[in-house]
């Protein structure tokens, strides 16, 4: 069979929550939007922040300002269209705007991935070889790591897009997501390539995603093993406190998508609502709650915003008192 629409297929609609009455439409847009102020004020803080402190320019919070960079970028580019969805009732992406967005998701996702490998690497130099540490990691260390971080998926996700746009489009124009991606637009084609293009995405995204959690499950396990043989409780809980805040993001970033991917793995079904709240929620309930865990779960950003907020409220009585 020969499929000739590959061109009429214009756009695409975003379904969003196909059981969600009209009447919920006003108070989801104000809480998607909500969100997104979250994770703009939150992460755009963290980037501001940092750079204007001296004193938090270390490897440490560099990884952190990369991966408050990327999730800023991932709530704006997925966002703005299904709030306007709901606000505006603009249910319509076009046909090219929504395969540059499913890159960019994917993309994004990725690049999430080998940056909490790099956060990995930093917590494991600085705990188990900590006298080399100094020397192993530095500023431009760094940096070139996280650079490599966003470099790596970029051309498998540019295959991944350009493999895709080799479809035929000719069944339904809904997508049945909040946003684009690939499962959502590749279910959409037609003929017998359409496996062959999920199962080479299927492949890349293992790779982005499985590769980078073995060598941070054994860096945390290997961190883990070094805490708890050292003698001094105190030393153990102050050492443990400097990679809290990596573990708890780690965590935030694969555990979700475990439980979804093993849910559905074993025969555990989701109502279609649900299944997209889930997917909505690992990908951007992160983005908002990682700025929380950089300020009160690490203590030189902690202590650092304390001492600023004490100087500021002195400077105000200060001033109260003139008057």
């Amino acid at each position: 069979m020969i499929y000739t629409n590959v061109t009429r297929m214009k756009s695409f609609f975003i379904l969003g929550f196909p059981g969600l009455s009209p009447q919920y439409y006003g108070p989801v847009s104000a809480l998607l939007f909500s969100l997104y102020l979250s994770i703009a004020i939150g992460n755009f803080f963290i980037l501001a922040f940092v750079f204007c402190e001296k004193s938090l320019q270390k490897p440490t919070y560099l990884v952190f300002c990369h991966l408050a960079l990327n999730d800023l970028t991932f709530g704006t580019l997925t966002l703005p269209k299904i709030i306007s969805k709901y606000w505006f009732g603009d249910s319509f992406i076009s046909f090219h705007a929504c395969f540059s967005q499913m890159f960019f998701v994917h993309y994004l996702g990725s690049v999430t991935s080998f940056m909490l490998l790099v956060m990995a690497l930093d917590r494991f130099i600085a705990i188990c070889i900590p006298l080399r540490y100094p020397v192993l990691i530095t500023n431009n260390t760094i940096s070139v790591l996280c650079g490599v971080a966003w470099f790596i998926p970029l051309p498998l996700m540019v295959g991944v897009v350009l493999h895709a746009l080799t479809l035929p489009y000719c069944k339904s124009n809904i997508i049945a997501q909040c946003y684009c991606d690939h499962i959502s637009i590749t279910s959409q084609a037609c003929g017998k390539d359409v496996i062959v293009v999920q199962v080479t995405c299927l492949c890349m995204a293992m790779f982005c995603l499985l590769l980078p959690l073995a060598f941070i499950m054994c860096s945390y396990i290997t961190i883990i093993v070094i805490i708890m043989k050292m003698s001094n409780a105190a030393g153990r809980k102050k050492t443990l406190s400097t990679c809290t805040p990596q573990i708890f993001i780690t965590c935030l970033f694969y555990l979700p998508r475990c439980f979804v991917y093993v849910a559905n793995t074993v025969g555990f079904s989701f109502s279609f609502d649900v299944r997209i709240l889930l997917i909505l929620l690992y990908s951007l309930f992160p983005a908002a709650v990682n700025p929380i865990i950089y300020c009160f779960k690490t203590q030189d950003i902690k202590q650092t915003l304390l001492k600023k907020l004490k100087t500021t409220k002195i400077r105000v009585e200060i001033k109260i008192s003139v008057i």
